[in-house]
């Protein structure tokens, strides 16, 4: 049965201060928010969706820090989605939340867990102290093993998630983020390249020359050296890229953002491992199979795999393999 997220967002509310690079309002495309009674409306306009699609759905509030709303507020939101996860077992299998590592304490913990929340996502952005001061996070690196530690403790699922390319980062920070999430033992990873809103301190940087995020190829390699990392780790990436939005879209003046990130970085990957396998053959043309699910990663967005190898003098057909990742064979002349 496919495993999913019904967002619930709860835009900005609670957060005690704004970063460097928040304009919450755009990302999540909400400014109001809901009551318990519109999040009970929600969830049952969902439950046929997902039991004829044989679907199950963690109930997540996103989109503000969620520990740090006001308490009674909370606790309503929280009750709400407990009675659909206790009523259709079938379809809502817990509960999920992000928040701020500092709004995390034993008090927070035994509340979330009481109303049975499975799984807590700390917005850690970087393992950085410099990164986390110089974009206004309120917050320490160690804050985010202290929280990370804490709710593992509480047999709760640890998401983390990061930000690439924020003011005074440097790609060798992000790949050190990675590594401390891995030993903080993170259940799921989500990576998010920034992006650069109207109205933003960064968008004031940028302004004044004095920032610049890195550059789309640049995050399309860390990316696809960071997903490369978790994979190894065996840490699922649940997210990689905002998702798309056209307010986003209106409203961003630099960074990084595309709705296809995804599927661009996985095919970068894809290409580091053709070029990696046809050079151990040698040659200039090539077969490559694979199964029909992985065609678009090996052609890359766009063409855009083909287009590279061409550069290099390299061309290559694509033949269907059931259950075949990656196979390669040189065309002899």
């Amino acid at each position: 049965m496919k495993q999913t997220n019904l967002s619930i967002f709860i835009p900005h509310k609670g957060c005690p201060n704004t970063c460097s690079f928040c304009n919450q309002r755009y990302i999540s495309g909400s400014e109001k928010a809901p009551s318990a009674q519109e999040v009970r409306s929600v969830l049952a306009s969902q439950v046929s969706f997902l039991e004829l699609n044989h679907m199950k759905a963690e109930i997540a509030f996103f989109g503000g820090s969620f520990t740090a709303v006001d308490s009674d507020y909370r606790r309503e939101l929280l009750y709400a989605a407990s009675e659909y996860v206790r009523e259709f077992p079938e379809v809502y299998s817990g509960i999920r939340c992000s928040t701020r590592p500092d709004c995390i304490n034993a008090s927070v913990m035994e509340e979330l867990c009481f109303y049975g929340v499975t799984a807590v996502e700390l917005g850690a952005q970087s393992m950085n102290d410099t990164v986390l001061k110089a974009n206004l996070r309120g917050h320490t690196a160690d804050d985010v093993r202290k929280a990370a530690v804490m709710i593992k403790e509480y047999g709760v699922q640890l998401g983390l998630q990061m930000m690439t390319g924020l003011y005074m980062d440097k790609p060798e920070y992000c790949i050190d983020t990675a590594r401390e999430f891995s030993m903080l033992g993170a259940d799921t990873v989500r990576i998010y390249p920034t992006v650069i809103l109207k109205g933003t301190m960064l968008d004031m940087l940028r302004e004044r020359g004095v920032y610049q995020s890195f550059s789309f190829d640049e995050t399309v390699e860390l990316c696809a050296d960071l997903l490369q990392f978790f994979d190894e780790e065996e840490i699922p990436v649940i997210r990689l890229g905002l998702h798309a939005s056209e307010n986003v879209q209106r409203q961003m003046t630099g960074g990084v953002y595309h709705p296809a990130l995804g599927e661009i970085v996985k095919s970068r990957i894809m290409l580091r491992k053709m070029t990696e396998k046809m050079k151990e053959t040698g040659g200039s043309r090539f077969i490559v199979y694979t199964d029909r699910r992985n065609i678009s990663l090996v052609t890359g967005h766009g063409g855009s795999n083909r287009a590279l190898l061409l550069k290099k003098g390299i061309t290559f057909k694509i033949k269907e393999e059931e259950n075949t990742l990656l196979r390669i064979e040189e065309i002899k002349r």
